[in-house]
């Protein structure tokens, strides 16, 4: 260990402005941003000001579910691929806009792959990433968000942090770096986390989320998605008489406080007992708040929370995951709506999987049973067959329980007659007939196919 008057040396020799750090950029090199707050604010605006001079070009970025209240100027302030591109592994709002604009693409991995991958490709030429300040053992922490950060770090050929004094410390494992192995320091201006308001839940959500809480019992270990129905769930837990949970999550939102605040998390499973695991973080303030340096809450990258041995070793383990169109042969999309990207294949089909596997767990992917189209006709999610260009996130042998507003059916180990009746049963009633029909232009509706067996 370094005596303290060198580490404090150190970050001084390595403390640059912004535009300075820039200056280390060059033509053609690939640049990675990491995941939700560790995106940059200032080196992006500094990089994005030399290729606007003409200074730089063919820049290429790695980004994702970026949680920002702006985008990236490094995008924003240019025009071409020429000048600038990027890929994500995983898409939201601000991804998906600059995919529309056609310089951003879509990178196909399993969520749990990308350190993995990071390391025997080789790794980007530069990762600037948003930390902690510096403690006074010269380490940085890397917030509440490591995902694949360390393996980028291991294998980047140039490391530049901008820290930023609002970023929680996460504690957890595989998430402080030394200034050891930093090239430069730059002191941020130190931009407030977007929040992200949580998402309140329509009517049919609930009666979704009914049928779900109905089947998780008691001393459970929780995985909720995102959005309106994991708000529902995690409302519906917290006034429940159910308790003793346990929180595994590829992504830490504000349905888990609610958990935490009415008493109902203990932490008690069999595996990381006493910590709250969890790979990603977003939404308020209060959750930040209640992440920085709280011992029980445990950061860890995605190769590990997301691994299906993982998953699948910790008892009773239930994940809940959303999705937009499921097919009567059973198979799930969640990335597409026809041709249009909305999301990405993340950890849904690793926690499918390892909840099934985990012994008592149970696996939940969850759909309202229409969607509302511009003109107020309904169409209906569960169809014949997937839409062209759907992209199946989740195949057919791997679904568990389907659950929409009619119902939740378990379609595990049953032949494909009977998952096509249980499949009709919970669609919404206005398509059953049409759904039958086709199913019988299909062969999965004949007398022959439902013989006993």
């Amino acid at each position: 260990m370094k005596p303290l008057s060198q580490v404090q040396k150190l970050y001084q020799e390595k403390l640059v402005t912004a535009k300075e750090a820039a200056m280390k950029i060059k033509d053609g090199d690939r640049i990675a941003y990491g995941f939700t707050h560790c995106c940059p604010y200032d080196i992006d605006a500094a990089i994005a000001e030399r290729v606007v001079n003409g200074e730089l070009k063919n820049l290429k970025f790695e980004c994702a579910l970026s949680i920002r209240d702006k985008g990236y100027d490094v995008f924003d302030r240019t025009s071409t691929v020429d000048e600038v591109q990027f890929t994500s592994p995983h898409m939201v709002g601000l991804d998906r806009s600059m995919l529309n604009k056609g310089r951003n693409w879509f990178t196909p991995m399993f969520f749990n792959e990308l350190p993995s991958f990071w390391r025997n490709r080789g790794g980007w030429d530069v990762v600037a990433v948003q930390v902690t300040p510096m403690d006074e053992f010269g380490n940085f922490n890397l917030g509440p968000s490591p995902a694949d950060i360390y393996a980028l770090l291991e294998t980047a050929k140039m490391v530049i942090f901008e820290v930023n004094t609002n970023m929680p410390r996460a504690l957890g494992i595989y998430n402080d770096w030394n200034i050891d192995d930093v090239d430069w320091v730059i002191e941020g201006s130190n931009t407030p986390l977007a929040e992200l308001p949580p998402s309140i839940g329509n009517e049919t959500d609930a009666k979704v989320a009914k049928y779900v809480v109905d089947l998780i019992e008691e001393g459970s270990t929780l995985q909720l998605g995102i959005g309106g129905l994991p708000t529902v769930i995690g409302n519906f837990l917290a006034e429940s008489d159910k308790g003793d949970f346990s929180i595994h999550t590829e992504f830490m939102s504000h349905p888990y406080m609610d958990l935490i605040k009415a008493g109902k998390v203990t932490s008690s499973k069999n595996r990381d007992t006493g910590k709250i695991v969890y790979t990603l973080a977003g939404g308020s303030k209060e959750l930040y708040d209640f992440i920085d340096n709280n011992q029980t809450c445990m950061a860890a990258p995605v190769d590990y929370v997301n691994n299906f041995s993982v998953i699948s070793s910790i008892d009773k383990f239930v994940s809940v995951n959303g999705c937009i169109n499921v097919d009567l042969y059973g198979q799930v999309c969640s990335e597409t709506v026809g041709y249009r990207h909305i999301s990405g294949t993340g950890g849904q089909l690793d926690f499918v999987m390892g909840a099934y596997a985990s012994k008592g767990g149970k696996s939940f992917i969850c759909l309202n049973s229409v969607r509302e189209n511009k003109d107020g006709s309904l169409t209906s999610n569960i169809r014949p067959i997937l839409p062209q260009g759907a992209v199946v996130s989740t195949p057919r042998p791997a679904v568990h329980y389907l659950v929409t507003e009619f119902g939740a059916v378990n379609l595990k180990g049953i032949p494909t007659w009977q998952r096509t009746e249980a499949l009709i049963s919970i669609a919404h009633p206005d398509f059953r007939d049409e759904l039958i029909k086709e199913a019988d232009m299909m062969g999965l509706w004949t007398r022959t196919s439902k013989s006993t067996y």
